[in-house]
């Protein structure tokens, strides 16, 4: 006799593969929201190192397997034994059903094989290409060339397909007590006055062509001096070179915390921030999490993941022709469906929206998903 297969509102074991960047893991979370909340179901991630940091601050998800696939950038991405041994993990842990999580350019095909190799009987996700028997469900991949919508709504219309939906579509992540303890104990350590409260400024990027110049920033800083708050500069502790040098550039009302706080304290901090300026990152997310006002500093490459759901304003400009990508939908983003804005945003421009933002009573609005999309 042929074993029946499952249906998605009796999958009480889920596998979420995200294995993407810590920003692209929090743009998934009203979908992960929605699975749990449809069918309180057991929710494995599957992510990368970038994101392992941020897993512990998502409650919906139960439990977490780290792993960099060689189909995702990273540092040092599994190799095929790896892989393989992968593919027994999953094997033993027995998920119902995996759902694929991707950008519009990328393929889920190699997580599909992984998949479907592990036994895995139900299995999601877009495809641009069909997908054949590595798919038992699919979601032909539309995007960019008949639309582009915001990767917190590509999630939850993938997640849709089995029944889930969830009437929260915010971003989520938790603070706990003791990261806000940990972290308003070291800020106490900081030689600088934060009664009236604090700035972010956060400046490091993952990729050159994302990068704010370092004298922009500096300027930006003086300016901003003038609204009487501290700037705290933060980052990682491979970042202290960049933020330092800002720091010292801005002056006394500046203060370098790169590498101080943890992934949890970060998250603290961003809840008690005035406001955050942030190249295009993670932190962008964050701050849409917690709901703390942010200015993005956008490099145009994925016009996609706007902060979700927060005020603000965003700031794009144009990547250099050398640093652009070579990936062919991408090439097609940028070259038909995404503003253009040739010019680096100005200080002055920047700080005026900052000081918008922080006047009590701004008439400041959410930041539209679709800011960047033609």
């Amino acid at each position: 006799m042929l074993k029946q297969q499952p249906v998605w509102n009796t999958c009480k074991k889920i596998l979420c593969i995200r294995a993407d960047n810590m920003g692209d893991l929090i743009m998934t979370t009203p979908a992960l929201k929605a699975l749990k909340e449809t069918f309180h179901c057991h929710i494995t991630v599957l992510t990368s190192t970038l994101a392992k940091s941020i897993t512990s601050y998502i409650p919906v998800i139960d439990d977490v397997i780290i792993r960099d696939l060689p189909w995702i950038k990273a540092d040092a991405a599994a190799a095929g034994d790896d892989l393989l041994e992968l593919v027994n993990v999953l094997r033993e842990l027995q998920f119902d059903a995996a759902i694929i999580f991707t950008v519009y350019s990328q393929s889920a095909l190699p997580a599909a094989m992984l998949t479907m190799m592990a036994g895995i009987p139900l299995r999601l996700a877009y495809s641009r290409e069909n997908p054949y028997g590595l798919l038992s469900h699919w979601l032909p991949d539309k995007e960019p060339y008949s639309f582009i919508q915001h990767q917190v709504k590509r999630d939850l219309a993938l997640v849709a397909v089995t029944g889930a939906a969830t009437a929260d579509d915010r971003l989520l992540l938790t603070v706990s007590k003791a990261d806000m303890q940990n972290m308003l104990a070291k800020l106490h350590q900081l030689p600088v006055d934060l009664t009236k409260g604090y700035l972010i400024f956060h400046p490091g990027v993952s990729e050159e062509k994302r990068m704010y110049p370092v004298s922009e920033w500096i300027t930006l800083g003086k300016l901003a001096a003038s609204y009487g708050l501290p700037i705290l500069l933060t980052g990682t502790a491979k970042e202290r070179a960049l933020t330092s040098a800002i720091a010292a550039g801005i002056g006394d009302h500046a203060i370098d915390t790169a590498g101080l706080f943890t992934a949890g304290e970060f998250i603290a901090l961003a809840d008690g921030a005035a406001a955050i300026v942030s190249v295009n990152t993670a932190t962008i997310h964050i701050a849409a999490a917690r709901q703390t006002p942010v200015i993005v500093l956008y490099a145009l490459t994925n016009p996609q993941h706007t902060p979700w759901k927060v005020c603000g304003k965003v700031f794009p400009w144009n990547v250099p022709a050398r640093l652009q990508s070579k990936n062919e939908v991408i090439a097609y983003v940028r070259n038909n469906r995404m503003i253009r804005e040739a010019a680096l945003p100005q200080p002055a421009d920047i700080a005026r929206a900052l000081e918008s933002l922080l006047q009590k009573g701004s008439n400041m609005q959410y930041i539209a998903p679709d800011t960047l999309i033609l």
